[in-house]
Formats: C-alpha cells, structure tokens, sequence
C-alpha cells in the first residue's frame, strides 16, 4: 500500500509533467502539499472555515436572527420540518469558492478532492457515524467519465480511514439544478433507495446545497430505513 509520503510525492512528480497549477490563482505549485490539496500555500490558506453562527435547520450564516434564518422560520410554517437533524455549509458558491468547485468538478484539478476532503473531515470531527455520499443521477457517470462526490468519498475513506457506506441508490429522474424550487421539492420523491441498512448515526454529503431538497429526501429514506441520526454536510452553498 502506497504510504501517504509517498502519494504526495507523486502528486508533485505528476504536477512537474502534467502542470495544472493553482485552482485559485493559477500559480505554479511547487511544494508537495500544494500539488497534493491543488492549491498553492497563499490560497489554501485563504478558505478558513467560518466560526460564524449558524441556522440550526439549514446550516446558513445567521445575520441577526437566533438559532433559525428568516428563510427557515418561513418555510416551516407552510413545509413539515426537514429530516435530517443537523447541516453544515461550509463556502458561499460565489467570487473564489465558486471558481474552485468549477475548476473540481469541469477542469483538471481533480487534487482539489483532497482540499475538500480535509474541510469535510475537520467540521464533522466531533462524530463517529458513518459517512453517506449522495448518489449521482443515473448515466452521470456514463456521461461524465466520473462523479466528484463518489472521488471525495474514496479519499475519506482510503486515505483518511474513515467508515464510508454507499447505500443510497438514485433511480432516473431530472436534473435539480435545472428545475425550480418547488420542482426540486418533488422531483426526488420516491426516487432515493436505501439498499443496504444505515447505521444508528449517519452524515450525508455533497458538493451543493440549494434548496436542501436532495438532502431531504436522503434523510428520509436513511431514517425510514432504521437511521436514528443524520447530519448533513455540504461544501457550498446558494
């Protein structure tokens, strides 16, 4: 098994053949661990993850409010309160942050998976569940060649040792970033499998929240299923 030392390392040789520099800024990546997380020393330490209070439903910065946003407290009079127990958002999807998950998800920085991986891991730090990538669009990967969320959980789980399961299976249905919002609410239902049993306590993960819909319907299903605690995380945010 290759020794993290030396993955780096490797990195480092293939960023000297094949370079792609800084997803951010576009410089020259020369030590290890710029080549390893895609970033170079000034923008890694760029994106330090918000101390700022949070919506304790959707995971949003809090601007005056208290406990929920306004946005939250408005949609659970009229919509049941969602499934999952917690949710973290780390980056707003806008200026910088947004350039990185483009340069992940439609460039060559693929090493940015590592970047993530390492922000995912340190906010969530605090529990042992197992963690649950959301499942890709059927033909996603057929289409692609390759699915960002599913690349991140092979780093948590391979390179981190961490417990990842994949039970969630996603049958054909639309895409959601193409719908509105109250297309996402339903485009998903009755869409998201379990196909194979959670354990008692779970964290959900993607790339990006919206609406929160996708990770709705998710909860549900882990908790009809027989979880008894989800949380929810996702990089960025709308």
């Amino acid at each position: 098994m290759k020794t993290a030392k030396f993955e780096r390392k490797l990195c480092l040789l293939r960023e000297y053949l094949f370079p792609t520099g800084c997803a951010s800024c576009g410089q020259t990546l020369i030590h290890e661990t710029e080549a390893w997380f895609g970033l170079c020393g000034d923008c890694a330490g760029s994106f330090p993850l918000s101390q700022e209070q949070r919506c304790v439903v959707c995971g949003r910065p809090l601007i005056s409010e208290a406990d929920i946003c306004m946005n939250c407290r408005k949609s659970t009079q009229a919509e049941a309160a969602p499934a999952y127990d917690s949710m973290i958002l780390l980056y707003p999807y806008i200026g910088k942050t947004q350039t990185l998950l483009k340069a992940y998800k439609f460039g060559k920085h693929r090493a940015l998976a590592h970047f993530f991986s390492e922000k995912l891991f340190s906010s969530m730090s605090r529990f042992t569940a197992s963690w649950i990538p959301v499942p890709p669009r059927t033909g996603k990967i057929k289409t692609a060649g390759w699915d960002q969320i599913e690349h991140i959980a092979q780093i948590l789980e391979k390179q981190m040792r961490l417990p990842v399961l994949r039970c969630l299976k996603r049958l054909a249905s639309k895409t959601q970033k193409a719908l509105g919002k109250s297309e996402r609410l339903t485009n998903l239902q009755g869409r998201i499998l379990c196909v194979k049993n959670p354990p008692e306590e779970v964290i959900i993960f993607d790339d990006v929240f919206t609406t929160g819909s996708t990770m709705n319907v998710c909860a549900r299903t882990l908790k009809d299923a027989g979880a008894k605690k989800v949380h929810g995380i996702c990089l960025f945010y709308n």
